[in-house]
């Protein structure tokens, strides 16, 4: 998994039939160096092309790479980057050839889970919640949850443990909920250099300000009804909202927006989760927890407090798609892409 926070490419390894999980393997992490982000960060936005060819190699090698630390799988799931999204227009745009890789490994691979569920009317994301409610039925919650992801965007999963499968209807709503590190993470690379505000110790030492604050949550999507999804790029407005302000006092309150966001957005669950399970970047930021759990009205935990590795949550999540992938079981739901049916998604490549 590479994702929008173009931080490096997360992999691991899991034994699974696709509904339940069975074993959690080996993890490793490949880092990106600045000039390969560089290179990535220019390709964000882009639609398939010339000129991507760059960003291409730096993608499929750093994959290439990391995967080649693990022992023989029988399957690999390959997401990509995810350049571009605009489900209601252009579609979905994940850079990366699953043919490939399964070449490069002498392996198959499973690839480009979205394009399908985009094109049948779905919002292409998120893609995770299936997994997500295994790991409700791994860790043996008995009332709803929700996992809340902050990554370069912020997404939930609710998740109904007692339902039976992840397509049942109301067993599963998920949804973006607005932006979460990514605009964070470009303001400090434009004006510091780094690739994060590590620790929170930046908007430790800020205030919010409350008008861009308030600015920003009167933006249309917090108006819409889930499922949705967002692009990484599709609040351009929130980095003019800060650009008057010091780099402490901007960097919190683009958290404050993160975290408002997710507010927001937890008004739409079926009912109130017993507790949030955070894993993406975003849960080593001590600020922006801190105020998920002054603003949420239930416990707030990392999902390292329910056994899980939320370093490496997503590229689970998209080794367990894989396999139902190559099962031809459904990915995506109504209630988690807008999808009218449940379907599944993907391409499978073999050497």
């Amino acid at each position: 998994m590479s994702g929008t926070s173009l931080d490096g490419v997360d992999a691991a390894e899991i034994m699974t039939d696709g509904v339940r999980i069975l074993e959690f393997g080996k993890t490793a992490y490949r880092p990106y160096t600045d000039a390969e982000r560089a290179v990535l960060r220019e390709a964000l936005g882009c639609w398939p092309g010339p000129g991507l060819e760059e960003a291409a190699d730096v993608l499929h090698e750093a994959h290439a790479e990391v995967l080649s630390r693990f022992g023989r799988a029988e399957l690999v799931g390959f997401h990509g980057q995810t350049l571009a999204h605009d489900p209601r227009g252009r579609g979905t745009h994940q850079l990366g050839d699953g043919a490939w890789l399964a070449e490069r490994l002498d392996l198959p691979v499973a690839w480009d889970f979205r394009s399908a569920d985009v094109a049948l009317g779905g919002e292409g994301a998120p893609l995770a919640p299936f997994f997500h409610f295994a790991c409700a039925k791994w860790f043996g919650a008995t009332g709803p949850v929700a996992f809340l992801n902050l990554g370069g965007v912020g997404n939930v999963t609710w998740v109904d443990p007692s339902a039976k499968a992840p397509e049942q209807p109301g067993a599963l709503l998920a949804f973006d909920t607005g932006p979460a590190n990514a605009p964070l993470n470009d303001l400090l690379w434009e004006r510091r250099g780094l690739s994060c505000d590590e620790g929170g110790a930046l908007a430790a030492a800020g205030g919010v300000d409350s008008a861009a604050l308030e600015t920003f949550l009167d933006d249309e999507y917090f108006k819409r009804i889930p499922p949705k999804s967002l692009d990484r790029n599709d609040f351009p407005g929130m980095r003019g909202l800060v650009q008057g302000l010091s780099d402490a006092d901007a960097a919190v309150t683009l958290t404050a927006m993160a975290v408002s966001s997710v507010v927001r957005g937890m008004t739409h669950c079926p009912s109130a989760p017993e507790r949030v399970l955070v894993t993406g970047g975003g849960r080593k930021n001590p600020v922006m927890m801190r105020m998920l759990e002054g603003e949420l009205d239930c416990p707030v935990i990392t999902v390292e407090d329910a056994g899980l590795d939320g370093d490496m949550l997503e590229a689970q999540a998209f080794a367990f798609l894989a396999v139902r992938v190559a099962r031809g079981l459904p990915t995506s739901a109504p209630g988690t892409t807008g999808v009218s049916i449940p379907m599944g998604g993907g391409q499978l490549s073999r050497p």
